[in-house]
């Protein structure tokens, strides 16, 4: 048995932080413009990149508990499609959100993102087979666990244009002090596993393990998960 809870500090924003990233491209620009680009430019505007709207894209949420509730909310309010892969969707339903299984998630999504704890069943699960299945425009951001992903195929996929990006928070060893096959490859963003590091995710992390001592201490556990 294990809890959960620790997860709950995170909120949804991180991920939209790497996906408006790798969608818009804010960071390259603001470069661009230092280096005097744009002073240089004849036109009044230039892009560096097709710049994407996230407004009827469907995103496609690997695991939705509360994390993946809230990353939900932000994407509908974004006016996004929302596709979901859980084992309780008759529990968890929510109005715009259409349940699917693990292939027609894959298939299907614009942006998938992966909120999941990692476990026997499910490293590495996103490798080669899942990753060819993915649009060639899609997107994918895991700010849950490194592991949960083979790095070396989706290294594979991000250099041979079978999907166009990746935003990760988290690596299969962290600190990557012995390097990562990720880093540098191109129309990957990582971020050194700061998705929770406001201090309001950090007091909501607090919290949430006061009470989860509490409720064991009564023989009442909360937020367990069994493997």
């Amino acid at each position: 048995m294990q809890c959960s809870g620790l997860r709950h500090g995170c909120s949804g924003t991180a991920r939209f932080c790497l996906a408006l990233e790798l969608t818009n491209a804010v960071g390259k620009h603001h470069e661009s413009v230092q280096n005097g680009d744009w002073s240089r430019n004849r036109d009044f505007c230039y892009t560096l990149q097709p710049v994407i709207e996230l407004a009827g894209k469907r995103m496609g949420i690997y695991g939705f508990g509360k994390i993946g509730q809230q990353v939900a909310k932000i994407a509908l309010a974004f006016g996004m499609k929302i596709l979901a892969t859980h084992k309780h969707p008759e529990r968890d339903a929510m109005p715009g959100v259409e349940f699917v299984d693990l292939e027609t998630l894959f298939q299907k999504s614009d942006i998938i993102t992966l909120h999941v704890p990692l476990s026997a069943e499910n490293e590495c699960f996103v490798n080669k087979t899942l990753l060819s299945k993915m649009k060639p425009s899609a997107y994918l951001i895991n700010t849950a666990r490194g592991g949960l992903i083979h790095e070396s195929d989706l290294k594979e996929a991000l250099e041979n244009d079978i999907i166009a990006g990746a935003g990760l928070d988290v690596l299969s060893q962290e600190p990557p002090k012995n390097g990562n096959i990720l880093l540098n490859v191109k129309n990957c963003i990582i971020t050194p596993h700061n998705a929770w590091a406001s201090r309001e995710a950090r007091q909501r992390l607090l919290n949430e393990t006061v009470e989860n001592v509490k409720a064991f201490l009564n023989g009442k556990p909360r937020n367990v998960v069994n493997y």
